[in-house]
């Protein structure tokens, strides 16, 4: 299992690359860059890309309506030859109150969107003179569509590799299977070991059957919140607000992906109050009702022998890349917990 961690872009982003090298000594595999409605994550990747010379970097994720299809593959391609061939692209279709709140663009056909620009993102990577014919992307732009003097052209340089590793954000079952069955990786969010196979299990299964030998098995990335020790209980709670803002307010009612996952894990009486809460501007009520028991389950948090039993159920479910989120006060001690937590994924 590899051990990975993401970086917050809510700040402190250099202090946080400027200590990644205590991690990769403690065993950490790969860092992500998330990119919501904050700093981009291009930026942040060029320079950790920079300053770093071992671990992989991803993004985590670019949502696949902010760029054009071959500028995603453009930069995929920069960011692998800045690395040396270490980046991976993490890409999710995000929700429309991003997508149509913050960069005015509609959100539609996420499904369909997705496929394609996977499938221009390889071709660019091959450097074939990009001809594409899909129901969104059209390469190049017809001339009813606009002048006329498109041409098909490939990316001038030559490139680390032809295939990049593309992870696929997703949670709704036919995203999961498309994730499945098109990607080298998949990343769900607020994963629960114990009922991934009854929530999961069919869609996964669906996508591998279409998938394609040369992608290899598909790599599992599962997010979670770590802390070893016998007084960490309380560090739970710090995840509260995380959980509460999705379930509870990324999206409306009835357009909340996050909030229809907590009602498929069982929490559905949850799920609503949490809603109702949140976008009646009560946050801290909201907070208080996300259940204790899916925050221990979707955790490592705990004395190191609950954290071992933790990690050997997301190894159980298939997990095969884990990062987390260390919740020790100082440094020292984070760096600790990711190096206890390589040498039990070992």
């Amino acid at each position: 299992m590899r051990i990975g961690m993401p970086l917050d872009y809510s700040g402190g982003f250099t202090e946080a690359v400027a200590a990644l090298g205590d991690y990769e000594k403690a065993g950490l595999d790969i860092v992500s860059v998330p990119e919501a409605y904050s700093f981009d994550a291009v930026s942040q990747l060029g320079f950790l890309a920079a300053r770093t010379e071992r671990i992989e970097i991803a993004s985590g994720i670019l949502p696949i309506y902010t760029r054009t299809p071959t500028l995603t593959a453009m930069t995929a391609a920069g960011l692998d030859f800045l690395s040396g061939g270490r980046f991976t692209l993490g890409l999710g279709a995000s929700g429309p109150q991003v997508i149509e709140g913050f960069h005015g663009v509609p959100y539609d056909a996420p499904l369909a969107r997705t496929r394609e620009v996977v499938e221009i993102c390889r071709a660019v990577w091959r450097r074939e003179k990009v001809e594409y014919a899909g129901r969104h992307y059209t390469l190049p732009l017809p001339p009813e569509r606009g002048t006329g003097l498109g041409k098909p052209l490939k990316i001038i340089n030559r490139l680390v590799r032809e295939r990049i590793p593309i992870v696929l954000a997703a949670i709704g079952p036919r995203n999961v299977e498309l994730a499945a069955e098109i990607a080298e990786g998949w990343e769900p969010l607020f994963h629960h070991p114990e009922k991934a196979g009854e929530v999961w299990g069919r869609a996964l299964a669906q996508g591998r059957a279409k998938r394609a030998p040369e992608l290899g098995e598909l790599d599992v990335v599962v997010g979670a919140p770590l802390a070893i020790g016998e007084d960490t209980d309380g560090l739970l709670d710090l995840m509260r607000p995380v959980y509460a803002l999705y379930i509870g307010g990324m999206g409306a009612k009835g357009r909340n992906f996050y909030n229809d996952l907590a009602r498929r894990y069982g929490y559905v009486a949850e799920a609503e109050l949490i809603q109702e809460l949140y976008l009646a501007g009560k946050k801290k009520e909201a907070e208080a009702a996300v259940p204790g028991d899916l925050l221990r389950a979707t955790a490592l948090v705990g004395p190191a022998g609950h954290v071992r039993e933790r990690l050997a159920a997301y190894a159980q479910a298939g997990v095969t890349t884990l990062k987390v989120t260390p919740l020790a006060a100082d440094h020292r001690s984070r760096v600790a917990a990711i190096e206890q937590l390589r040498e039990w994924a070992s």
